[in-house]
């Protein structure tokens, strides 16, 4: 009964769906797009069976990147079908493998569009990052005996909270003997309470920790910072959301004001709202120079708009400390790995709960601090940007947990490998 109530509640919502990407497409055009291969639509009939992963959207796809060239890799002759549901994410998977995979935008999850999509992509081993539960996705893949693996899963309490009000239909789709390589115990055991075979859950770690820092950066870094901000004290807010902004400008203000040749580095996380953060910069009596101006900042240069794609880590290189946001609105915070793997202290808002796990690990280790205000902010700032051996202390520490917790990938491998059948 759930799952007929589930299909028909999928269809009637199609003509939201197409509202919702025409509204995002008024500020972002890519969602106008290739829509038709959100309806299983993509044009593509591949001849042979194809290894499928799926990676939401950008933190997805950067954390993929090890195991996608591991597959290539492995298995020359499977094309390698890599699927994401944003247009910043699509941008990623083309910036990372160009045509060495075959993307495509993850259909609806409307049983039509489904079978669609399997038919023409025909998948042998369907790997999904982290969170995303679809039923009649997984459904489609035991109809076919297609193994199914979620890889780096994770669900969190309050997700589990709303699962278990669709208990039947959630527990009917994680039972179709899908593997669960979970990222913690804690994971596992929320998986296994939603219905999935305990048999099935494996404790594998997180692959963001085993990703691969290109040894091209830290020189990049060094030489963005000759030239935007030679001699200058630098910081850095990452993957800034709307509310934030506002903090973290109030606390760079106090940071000039002890320290009044700083540089702040802002990066907006989506890029529909570059020109409204460029605005905010002005508005907060700040003189900034954005990415997109090709412009070369002076002495008189408050702010530095990182309003490009795909130079985040170049960013962060260029950086003494790093705040990474989503972290003071409650969205759960962004990756926290990356500024830590290239040696800064970091710092973070309190709402970290998309990789809760992580951000306790640095935090008790010392070399992430929480931030609740501006206040608070612009005081870790200025503290870390006077202190050079602190901030050397803290980087090698937040560097040390990341070597600490690599084998994510490996372990994941061995769960993989069995699944993939032998070329004929």
């Amino acid at each position: 009964m759930l799952r007929f109530v589930y299909a028909t509640l999928t269809y009637l919502l199609t003509p939201w769906l197409l509202l919702h990407l025409y509204w995002r497409s008024f500020s972002n055009p890519p969602y106008r797009q290739r829509i038709g291969e959100r309806f299983g639509r993509s044009g593509i009939r591949l001849q042979g069976p194809s290894i499928w992963v799926h990676a939401v959207s950008v933190g997805e796809v950067q954390a993929a990147a090890m195991l996608v060239r591991s597959l290539l890799e492995r298995y020359p002759d499977r094309q390698l079908v890599l699927t994401t549901m944003t247009p910043t994410g699509s941008q990623r998977a083309r910036d990372l493998f160009g045509d060495a995979v075959v993307h495509s935008y993850v259909p609806y999850d409307l049983a039509s569009a489904v079978r669609r999509f399997f038919d023409c992509m025909r998948p042998g081993l369907v790997l999904i990052i982290e969170t995303e539960i679809w039923p009649n996705l997984f459904r489609e893949c035991g109809l076919r005996k297609i193994p199914l693996v979620l890889a780096s899963a994770r669900v969190s309490l309050k997700s589990v909270s709303r699962y278990r009000r669709l208990a039947g239909l959630f527990r009917e789709t994680l039972s179709h003997g899908i593997v669960i390589a979970a990222q913690s115990e804690a994971d596992a055991g929320r998986f296994a309470s939603l219905g999935a075979n305990p048999a099935r859950i494996h404790v594998t770690g997180n692959l963001k920790f085993d990703f691969h820092l290109d040894s091209r950066i830290p020189a990049a870094g060094k030489a963005f910072r000759e030239e935007h901000a030679r001699q200058r004290p630098v910081w850095i807010a990452a993957s800034t959301h709307d509310s934030e902004e506002q903090v973290i400008l109030a606390a760079h203000a106090k940071v000039l004001a002890q320290i009044p040749d700083a540089l702040l580095l802002i990066v907006p996380r989506h890029p529909e709202r570059f020109a409204l953060v460029a605005g905010l910069v002005g508005r907060a009596g700040l003189t900034c120079v954005s990415r997109s101006s090709k412009q070369q900042c002076t002495a008189a240069t408050h702010v530095f708009l990182g309003d490009s794609m795909g130079e985040l880590m170049l960013f962060y290189a260029a950086a003494d400390v790093a705040f990474v946001a989503g972290s003071l609105a409650p969205i759960g915070g962004h990756n926290l790995l990356e500024p830590a793997a290239l040696g800064l202290p970091v710092l973070t808002g309190p709402y970290t709960f998309n990789a809760a796990d992580i951000a306790k690990l640095l935090i008790d280790d010392g070399s992430t601090t929480v931030i609740h205000d501006a206040d608070e902010l612009a005081g870790e700032v200025i503290e870390l940007l006077r202190d050079e051996r602190a901030r050397g202390l803290r980087g090698g520490a937040g560097r040390q947990v990341i070597e600490n917790n690599r084998g994510t990938l490996e372990r994941l491998l061995k769960l993989v490998d069995p699944l993939i059948p032998a070329s004929r």
